[in-house]
């Protein structure tokens, strides 16, 4: 019988878990241990406070236990990471359907106080079938795994053998190769256009950060800025990426575009004093209006009560610099925050638009957007647009900016330059064929 727990404290902690953990490899040939995060747990104890959430991950608990066979061993690795040991043969196909059972049973909320939570989750999962079990090799995969599963971008999973080769060695070599990368001018950006749903014409950009590895060849951002945060280095990195997007738009006006440049903005230059000031210096240096620039803010960041983040978004206001929220939704939303915060733009997360004709709740959520984006007098653009009929439906439900693959991924610079001048030079690109929509 499954054991339900009236309080938290019960619930095996980090060192009781890994005896069990050990004590079911030392009688199993074959299990699977599963590390299941509560995917941005800190919005709800922010904005409801701690008694709340530990609340609900005192029923996440009990809930997770009642979904698996009652043989498991079950316990709670860190603040908001469960963990489970899965006896017996699990096969690839059987662990995903695991993750896609737990997935689907947690899309009906938990309730607690008037309040309303609905759980997601990273897992990442392990295996062992054969040969001898070494304990901390076991535990490693299994968080390298969960770790992996919260840089996937699109399915929350990852599924790891104790065969397959960890990232370790890697991740140590792109952080002592972010120096390097810095100082040799190895890194770029790439613009991913904004367009106009209704003329298909391009009204701006998107930054975003490729790292030309001598070896690896083109990085995406995760690796790069996973360096860059354990060398301490993302306002180095974070000035960078401000001075090469203005340096672009320089470039862009030389060519006769008038587009505005959106740049992503970490949590740690929101509280570094030297934004404002650097970006003054900046602006000035190369002669551009800084109402052309945008920055992108995650939502949990907009939605801080951090006086300091008020501070600065208020100060950047003041010098016309525009701000967004991006992936508006995708987390617990704050909307008395939202309500709260001067802003220019809301990106609507990719997950409801690439989703948007499979689920009509995914319409209702980018109209309601709409909705607030029209009350607030900002800009929403639909981020994700692969095909035509995503298109036309947002059409109808009049959101009028968007980006994402059905106009272009993110390119370089004198790639989106001929892109952008399309509107003025006679081609015969897709792009230009995809104006008669």
């Amino acid at each position: 019988m499954t054991v339900s727990h009236s309080t938290l404290a019960t619930i095996p902690n980090r060192y009781a878990f890994i005896d069990k953990i050990a004590s079911c490899g030392e009688r199993h040939t074959q299990l699977s241990l599963m590390l299941i995060d509560v995917v941005r747990f800190s919005d709800v104890t922010t904005s409801f406070g701690i008694e709340v959430g530990d609340q609900f991950l005192l029923e996440i608990a009990n809930r997770l236990q009642r979904l698996f066979h009652h043989n498991i061993e079950f316990g709670r690795i860190s603040g908001d990471v469960f963990g489970v040991v899965l006896p017996g043969i699990h096969s690839p196909v059987v662990l995903q359907q695991q993750f896609e059972y737990l997935a689907e049973h947690f899309k009906t909320p938990m309730y607690y106080d008037g309040h309303a939570f609905i759980a997601d989750f990273n897992v990442g999962v392990v295996s062992k079938s054969q040969g001898a079990f070494d304990l901390t090799l076991f535990v490693s995969r299994a968080e390298a795994a969960l770790k992996q599963a919260k840089e996937n971008k699109y399915e929350n999973f990852s599924l790891m053998s104790m065969h397959d080769k960890a990232e370790t060695g890697r991740s140590l070599a792109l952080k002592a190769d972010l120096q390097r990368a810095l100082a040799r001018n190895e890194l770029e950006l790439y613009y991913q256009p904004k367009v106009d749903l209704s003329t298909l014409t391009i009204v701006g950009a998107e930054c975003l950060l490729r790292w030309n590895h001598p070896t690896d060849g083109l990085l995406f951002p995760g690796p790069l800025i996973e360096a860059a945060e354990s060398y301490h280095m993302m306002n180095e990195l974070g000035y960078w990426t401000l001075e090469s997007a203005i340096r672009g738009l320089v470039g862009f006006e030389a060519h006769g575009l008038d587009i505005t440049l959106s740049v992503n903005i970490s949590p740690t230059q929101l509280y570094d004093t030297k934004l404002v000031p650097t970006l003054k210096r900046l602006t000035h240096r190369y002669g551009v209006n800084m109402k052309q620039l945008e920055l992108e803010l995650t939502e949990d960041i907009a939605v801080s009560n951090s006086l300091m983040v008020k501070k600065q978004l208020a100060e950047l206001r003041q010098l016309g610099i525009q701000v967004a929220v991006d992936d508006f939704g995708k987390g617990y939303s704050n909307l008395a925050y939202i309500r709260d915060l001067e802003l220019n733009t809301l990106k609507i997360d990719k997950t409801f638009v690439m989703e948007l004709t499979d689920n009509p709740v995914n319409k209702a959520i980018i109209e309601a957007a709409r909705i607030i984006g029209q009350a607030k007098e900002c800009e929403v653009i639909a981020e994700g647009v692969e095909t035509i009929e995503q298109l036309h439906l947002l059409r109808e439900i009049g959101i009028r900016y968007g980006q994402g693959y059905l106009f272009s991924k993110a390119i370089p610079h004198q790639s989106f330059i001929s892109l952008a001048q399309q509107d003025i030079i006679v081609g015969d690109s897709p792009y230009r064929q995809m104006k008669a929509v």
